[in-house]
């Protein structure tokens, strides 16, 4: 390997790297009495991210904070890899998002379906796990159905 090729290499490793472990990392906002939203970190923690839980009797305003309208509310507020995750989104979901860097402020799986990750219950049906546009007034698109 020559100089300029070990300098590039060098360089980029450590850039992906970086990339890599702020991806796993995530912070998730909930209200203090909600066990649910625990179950949630835990999911997330046995598939490889390192979850910060924060309660908060604030949490209107941190998704006020981070754009999510109220229409597209979930339970909690998750922020991973520069994106917002409302609710319980599947893993799935949030890989493919975190993949693909859609300029979007992230996604959304409205309310607490029963069977979703974090909540008890059997999957009723197919999950919507919309779009959180940059655009306070765009309508909501369907990013995923899981």
């Amino acid at each position: 390997m020559d100089r300029r090729a070990f300098l590039v290499f060098g360089l980029a490793v450590p850039a992906g790297f970086a990339l890599a472990v702020e991806a796993r990392s995530a912070t998730l906002y909930k209200n203090p009495q909600c066990d649910c939203c625990e179950d949630y970190a835990q999911y997330l923690r046995q598939h490889g991210y390192t979850v910060q839980v924060t309660a908060t009797h604030d949490l209107d305003a941190i998704k006020a904070r981070h754009g999510v309208p109220e229409a597209l509310s979930g339970c909690h507020t998750t922020l991973v890899g520069g994106y917002v995750v409302e609710g319980h989104v599947p893993l799935p979901v949030i890989e493919r998002l975190l993949k693909e860097r859609p300029a979007i402020r992230g996604i959304s799986l409205p309310g607490m379906p029963a069977g979703s990750p974090g909540m008890t219950g059997r999957k009723q049906e197919q999950f919507k796990i919309y779009e959180i546009s940059t655009r306070p007034s765009a309508k909501s698109t369907v990013y995923a159905v899981d």
